[in-house]
């Protein structure tokens, strides 16, 4: 048992709560599937949330105020770090336009039934380590690896349509499969999402993307009608044809890429997962056959930063996932990787420079079988060789504005910019060192002259 777990129940021994609390969901699910759970737990009991946590507060085990949702009879606190949520049993009913529950205190069958799959209706008492299965479905459908729902789908994913991309999620997650059913109830309910705020979508979704089973659960949404409610501009991939250095189309080169990129980082699995969102609107088949792609990093870029304001992504965000689709194509265009090119890679990504690589190979290796068109062990031995020698910071104009101005006799205007642009290019380039005053304003002089 957890020590935070070990704590409440102590704490609650000999009190009205003793033997009606309960580890509820995910953790206990995880526990029967040798899984290690989660660090947050849920609770619930046939008493008041808001009074256990005050409890719990009072008697020193959470070191925080209590916050209370008196409306959903739940209550947040944190004890040895860990959050804990306490739900009072409850039965909900929905309104037609809203997935935000009308809540009242209930059974635990009720309680049970009101939860989104029946392998997260198991409950095991915290004071005897009794596991329950309330509805007597939750054992069953865990051997079976079967996620079902405790009612008729339709129902569940009626009253809190979010729960269907939940079934997806887990489906893959688990390793389960659906019950019958669940997937053709999913279908009919789909157009229930648009009652779902956007953010609570992006945050499900992020959380299925950044899954190992990632790639897998995409294929369920394309298949399951999602794409036109999450990214509409992904259901264009499926079936364009690339051409001879790929084996896949779009859609599923894409999935791999995904698939690729091992980090569970939202930002560069956005970015595998977006990296060719541009090419639909670009292909073209040159007078060879060839099929081509021409500016698609370019087109994509403007297309992720449209896709991720629609998901309500923070501007930051937006910025880098769109950085990394605009430049995932620039280590393929030459055959061989330089110093000056190294530099310049250095200063345009700064801290993206470790995402960006981790992307291009993760592409790279999307190809057909066989095809290399990098060397990106070579790639990143220049880089690190650049880095010893030039600093990231030290890669621009080794003269100020105002220097230029002085060693010319200038006045502040364009062509001063025009004229610092032209020593950082040398300085990328190799020509003068980062360092280099005296010399760069010697090649000033010789321009003057």
């Amino acid at each position: 048992m957890h020590p935070a777990l070990r704590l409440i129940r102590d704490e609650t021994r000999n009190t009205a709560w003793e033997n009606d609390l309960f580890l509820v969901g995910g953790a206990v699910r995880d526990e029967l599937l040798g899984r290690t759970p989660k660090e947050d737990f849920d609770l619930v009991t046939r008493g008041s949330s808001a009074e256990l946590a005050a409890h719990l507060y009072d008697r020193g085990l959470a070191k925080h105020l209590p916050v209370t949702y008196a409306r959903f009879g739940t209550a947040m606190v944190q004890v040895e770090g860990v959050e804990i949520e306490i739900v009072t049993a409850r039965k909900e009913s929905y309104d037609e336009d809203s997935r935000k529950p009308n809540v009242e205190p209930a059974t635990y069958v009720e309680d049970a039934l009101r939860r989104d799959f029946t392998v997260n209706t198991l409950r095991r008492s915290l004071h005897s380590g009794e596991l329950v299965d309330t509805l007597g479905l939750g054992v069953t459908d865990l051997k079976d690896n079967i996620l079902g729902t405790p009612r008729d789908p339709a129902q569940t994913f009626r009253d809190d349509p979010l729960r269907m991309l939940r079934a997806v999620r887990f489906r893959h997650r688990l390793g389960f499969s659906p019950a019958p059913g669940l997937y053709d109830a999913i279908r009919i309910a789909l157009p229930r999402l648009k009652i779902v705020s956007m953010e609570r979508i992006r945050d499900e979704f992020l959380k299925m993307l950044v899954d190992p089973t990632g790639p897998d659960a995409l294929e369920d949404l394309r298949e399951l009608g999602f794409l036109p409610y999450l990214i509409s501009e992904l259901a264009a991939m499926p079936g364009v044809e690339q051409g001879k250095y790929h084996h896949l189309d779009v859609w599923d080169h894409t999935r791999l890429v995904v698939q690729n990129v091992a980090e569970p980082s939202p930002i560069l699995k956005l970015a595998a997962l977006l990296h060719d969102v541009g090419k639909p609107a670009t292909r073209t088949i040159d007078d060879e056959g060839n099929t081509r792609f021409f500016g698609h990093e370019g087109v994509g870029a403007e297309m992720t930063g449209t896709i991720l304001r629609r998901l309500m992504m923070s501007e930051r965000d937006v910025s880098a996932v769109a950085n990394l689709v605009k430049n995932h194509m620039r280590l393929g265009s030459a055959s061989t990787f330089s110093a000056s090119a190294a530099r310049r890679l250095i200063r345009d990504m700064g801290d993206q420079l470790e995402d960006l690589l981790q992307l291009v190979e993760a592409d790279a290796n999307g190809l057909r079988p066989g095809v290399r068109v990098l060397d990106l062990q070579d790639v990143r031995n220049r880089i690190e060789e650049v880095q010893r020698i030039t600093p990231r910071t030290s890669l621009e104009s080794p003269l100020s504005g105002e220097e230029i101005m002085s060693t010319l006799g200038l006045e502040p205007g364009r062509r001063v910019g025009e004229l610092k642009a032209m020593l950082t290019e040398q300085v990328l380039e190799g020509v003068l060192a980062p360092d280099d005053r005296e010399g760069a304003k010697e090649m000033l002089r010789q321009l003057g002259r």
